[in-house]
Formats: C-alpha cells, structure tokens, sequence
C-alpha cells in the first residue's frame, strides 16, 4: 500500500540541525526516505548529526545571518522538495530592559534569516513545484504570552504573519507553506540556569501531557513535509501537549 507519509525520493534541507528540535527532524526525515541536507554553525554537532543520517545529502557549516554564507548556501544547494527552518535563538528579559542589539539578533536569526533564505531559493528556483515549506515557530509567537519573552514572542509572531503571505503567493506552484508551533520542548535551549528544577516542574504541570520531545514536533514536519499533507497550506499545526486548552 503507498504511504503518504513517505519521504523517499525528496531532497529536503533542515536549517539549525546541530542541536534540539532541528537535529531530530533531520534525523527524522532521513528516515523515512529523504535525502537530507543539513546546515548549522557548530562544526562538531553537525557533523555527529550528519553521521546518523540515513540518506545523507551534504552538510553546509554557516551562520545564516551572514548574507554571504547564506548566498553560498543557496548557490550550492541542488532542486529542494521540502525546507524546515529551525534555527532559533533566545534571550528572556523583562520589556523594560530590551535593547536594540538583542532584539535586532533574535530578529536576525529567528525571523529575517530564514525569511531571506525562502526568499533566495525561490529567486534561484531551486524550491520544486509541490514542495513544502516548514517554519518551526512556538506557542508564543500565536495564542500565548509571558513573563520575559517579548522578544522572542515578536520573532516567532513576524515569522507566522510572513508564513501565511508566502503560502498565498506560492499556491499556484502547489508549494505550501505552513508553521509548527510547539510548547515547551525538553532541548538544550531550556537547559540553562534561569530557572530551577522546582520552577521547570511547576510550570510542566501547566501542560496535560507535560513536556514534549524533540521527535513529537520532528513527527509534525515529517507529515507537513510529506504528501499526506498536500492539501494543507498556511496553517499552523500546534504541538504543546495540550497547554492552550487551559
């Protein structure tokens, strides 16, 4: 029986692939077929990464807020059937003390990089009709907001607005154009000291189903990247165990 939810014989390319939710969803896609092209800035990870994909297509070592990396990036790339946009940073501070390096940083990275990097595939053609984009946004650029993260929040919210223009605008293609927003996802990137184990098990009690795993969002892209999804384009598919229904 042909499964939708097969990859095989795409090309796909998985931004921010060193660590967390972009490492599995490489290692997610490969596994279902897809010959995977990944990219990052960490030499070492990447490389661990690329290792454990099953049909590998390159790697690409970069800082994609360098226009002259992603130019290269691009350049080099072959026809993509599918992009995943993942790469992501973070800074918690109250609104008061946000500053314009900061802010002009997460924008860079979580917005205006990949943004750019669609932008650029597309003016090279190198985005095949039928294809899908991916962008990996959160909770917090959509139906939530707290304490610290406005930055990040405006990031992600820019990064759903263009989402649903680009989707319009490549339709005719059949390309579609969708975002993941995950909750909070057990990564390196809350593996930090700004706030205790008491405090993280507190707020995990705020999730039904508690935290999520890397592969529960890589599991969303491997459909949103597949044909089973051919008929869904600018949405929003949200995986966060249930957090918003309280």
């Amino acid at each position: 029986m042909n499964n939708p939810f097969s990859l095989k014989g795409k090309k796909v390319l998985v931004t921010g692939a060193s660590s967390g939710i972009g490492r599995q969803i490489a290692i997610s896609a490969s596994a279902m077929g897809a010959e995977t092209y990944i990219t990052g800035r960490n030499d070492q990870r990447l490389s661990e990464v690329f290792d454990l994909l099953e049909i590998p297509g390159k790697k690409y070592i970069a800082d994609l807020t360098i226009e002259q990396e992603l130019n290269d990036i691009v350049e080099q790339l072959p026809n993509l059937d599918g992009v995943v946009l993942s790469a992501g940073i973070i800074k918690a501070l109250p609104f008061k003390f946000v500053n314009k390096t900061d802010l002009d940083a997460i924008f860079q990275t979580n917005f205006i990089s990949p943004s750019f990097l669609v932008n650029k595939l597309l003016r090279a053609k190198k985005l095949n009709k039928k294809g899908s984009v991916v962008f990996i946004s959160s909770i917090a650029g959509n139906y939530i907001g707290s304490i610290g993260n406005s930055m990040y929040s405006a990031s992600k919210g820019a990064m759903n607005a263009i989402q649903k223009v680009i989707a319009i605008e490549l339709a005719p293609q059949k390309i579609r154009v969708n975002n993941i927003s995950p909750g909070m996802i057990r990564t390196a990137l809350i593996d930090d000291d700004t706030f205790t184990d008491e405090q993280m098990k507190e707020d995990e009690k705020k999730y039904p189903l508690g935290y999520g795993e890397p592969a529960d969002v890589a599991n969303g892209a491997v459909y949103l990247l597949s044909d089973a999804s051919k008929w869904v384009t600018g949405s929003t598919l949200v995986i966060d165990g249930g957090f918003i229904i309280r």
